[in-house]
């Protein structure tokens, strides 16, 4: 039997997150396709993506992509990639992937990591769109591109995503129905020998340091109570955190893989402190070390984290809520009342080849079912 031809798009290849590794693996499945994206930069990008063909827009396009004021360009980009030559499109991301068109013999398998915050009213990665000076054209920006994004959601032949949370919203913003397939972890890591174990015990944090992602509540919790912490990630916030952080918190900036997990592997346990989070690959990340994770009770954090086998929950976005739970947690792991093996074992069910397995039965199971609606 003929093997379908597939292509694969990205909406911005330009760092190495959790929709990047998502990426990854479906590129682990389907060896040959091409990508398609909007903005590339293979500085911290793995081979197996850097080694495909590329197809994405030249010259200051491509630099200019992620700006807000060229963000009414981008429908445009993917609605302009030719994929006349595919029998299946994989497409990974949030907001303009969805714009893909297809022919009515092509199949369209889309992987939706969240409805786009910034256009729902979620917190994101920033707020400086809210000054007065730009709120006029930034409300028109968005209702228009509201309209689009609703469109756009109706192409895809099937939609996949990464939690009941994000499923729920794409119900609720698009009127789909989406299949849940968790997205890849990777639990196989290497720990850099030559790391010292801490004189001090320490918390750790680990994220993109932008709004969203409410460092700035833990930074205030963690002054209150002077625990340390330590927090990996660089971000736009970057500045304004490392300016309101005590003594006690350090900032370690961008990390290889290695050093990350060593990190980890030594901590007391991990603080995740954004609320409705999509899914949360970084809480499962720490389990896999077997590490206890403290996390918003909202979003992703539910399916992941066990509250007192697992982990804990805060319950509500404040420095009280998060100070109390936070002291209770440290006392809890101090008193070894997380067991570490059944931690790991928590974990297992997030892997990468879990992932594989699951995510390229689906797809070759609804090819089966479209070529037979389209016989």
């Amino acid at each position: 039997m003929k093997e379908p031809k597939v292509a694969l798009a990205h909406e911005f290849l330009s760092q190495y997150g959790g929709a990047e590794k998502t990426l990854e693996a479906m590129a682990e499945i389907f060896t040959d396709s091409p990508i398609y994206t909007a903005k590339y930069d293979p500085k911290h990008l793995p081979e197996i993506i850097t080694e495909r063909e590329i197809i994405c827009p030249k010259g200051i396009l491509n630099k200019v992509t992620e700006k807000l004021f060229f963000l009414f360009r981008m429908p445009t980009i993917f609605e302009s990639f030719d994929f006349r030559d595919f029998d299946i499109i994989v497409s990974s991301g949030t907001t303009w992937n969805k714009g893909i068109l297809t022919k009515p013999d092509q199949m369209h398998v889309t992987y939706i990591h969240t409805p786009p915050r910034f256009l729902y009213k979620y917190s994101q990665e920033t707020t400086k769109w809210e000054k007065p000076i730009f709120k006029p054209i930034y409300s028109y920006l968005v209702n228009f591109l509201r309209l689009w994004d609703y469109t756009a959601a109706q192409r895809p032949d099937y939609i996949v995503t990464n939690s009941e949370t994000t499923k729920k919203r794409i119900k609720k913003f698009y009127g789909r129905d989406a299949r849940v397939i968790h997205p890849p972890v990777e639990l196989d890591f290497k720990v850099e020998d030559t790391m010292k174990k801490a004189e001090v015990p320490y918390f750790l944090a680990i994220g993109r340091l932008s709004k969203y992602k409410n460092f700035e509540l833990l930074i205030q919790t963690f002054n209150k109570i002077k625990y340390p912490l330590v927090i990996i990630g660089t971000g736009i916030e970057e500045e304004k955190l490392k300016s309101m952080a005590g003594e006690n918190i350090v900032f370690k900036g961008r990390v290889s893989d290695e050093e990350k997990h060593s990190i980890i592997e030594n901590c007391l346990g991990l603080i995740n402190p954004v609320v409705d989070e999509d899914f949360g690959i970084v809480p499962v990340e720490a389990m896999a070390h077997g590490k206890p994770v403290l996390a918003h009770r909202s979003g992703g954090h539910l399916e992941t984290i066990v509250d007192g086998e697992t982990g804990l929950f805060f319950e509500k976005d404040s420095v009280d809520s998060l100070s109390q739970k936070l002291i209770e947690f440290e006392q809890m792991i101090k008193s070894k009342k997380f067991d570490k093996e059944k931690i790991k074992e928590h974990s297992q069910k997030y892997s990468k080849e879990r992932f594989k397995k699951e995510f390229e039965d689906f797809v070759r199971e609804k090819w089966e079912e479209h070529k037979k609606q389209n016989a």
